[in-house]
């Protein structure tokens, strides 16, 4: 199997009329642009299989930046995401596109998003703990350092009923002041330890991940947030959301 890797469909789009342009990441190079020649033809095998949360063995040739797709095969069918999870599963892919540089090698990362989707088709409950897991796990692997466990002042362990407050490139600071960056100590563990056990946690986690998620996107929104917000029913207020 020289030459092959395992590797999901980010996004596609029409290119010309027979053919996809395809963002995949990749196992090994990890977001990796290809053109997909005849795949929207009648007569394509591929026009199946070239599909988000499908996985894929592929092989690819071309040096530019843009690849030649040589070969693809569906590995197994497509993890059953839909409602809900569907569109928690377009938020992780619209992530991956936006923050990943063009073939990048993240092989652990690309576990981490293997897992995540695996979690989400899963899910007999909230898919939000899924959710935090993959970008604490995206932002540790871009390098976005942060200690949870000492305070940035002192140096003194973290300490469960004390409140602290977040700066970036400094990191968790105790403090008197209670706002969108203020978290407990308590919740500092769970993000530590990316477990969350209740709505507390959860919610600060979701606060966390979008300060330092920020600087990686710039002031373009999401548009699988915006499409989350459209067809999804608005939930009630004591209810997480994406």
């Amino acid at each position: 199997m020289e030459g092959w890797q395992r590797a999901f469909v980010l996004h596609s789009r029409p290119f010309s009329e027979t053919s996809l342009l395809l963002d995949l990441f990749s196992e090994n190079e990890g977001r990796v642009r290809v053109l997909a020649k005849g795949a929207r033809s009648r007569r394509s095998q591929l026009k199946g299989a070239l599909q988000p949360f499908t996985p894929l063995l592929v092989r690819w040739s071309g040096r530019g930046e843009v690849k030649t797709l040589r070969n693809a095969e569906a590995v197994s069918l497509a993890l059953p995401l839909s409602g809900i999870t569907l569109y928690c599963g377009l938020y992780v892919n619209e992530l991956v596109s936006r923050v990943l540089q063009p073939e990048s090698p993240f092989q652990e990362l690309f576990f981490d998003y293997l897992n995540c989707l695996q979690a989400l088709a899963s899910t007999h409950g909230k898919p939000e703990p899924a959710l935090r897991r993959f970008e604490l796990a995206l932002l540790g692997h871009l390098g976005y350092g942060v200690d949870f466990l000492h305070c940035a002042g002192s140096g003194e362990p973290i300490s469960d009923d004390m409140t602290y407050s977040y700066r970036e490139e400094r990191g968790f600071t105790a403090s008197l002041v209670v706002n969108q960056r203020s978290f407990t100590g308590r919740e500092l563990h769970a993000l530590c330890e990316r477990e969350f056990p209740d709505a507390d946690t959860l919610r600060a986690a979701k606060r966390f991940t979008r300060i330092a998620l920020k600087p990686y996107l710039g002031g373009k929104p999401l548009k699988s947030q915006e499409l989350f917000r459209q067809f999804i029913p608005k939930k009630k207020p004591e209810q997480a959301d994406e």
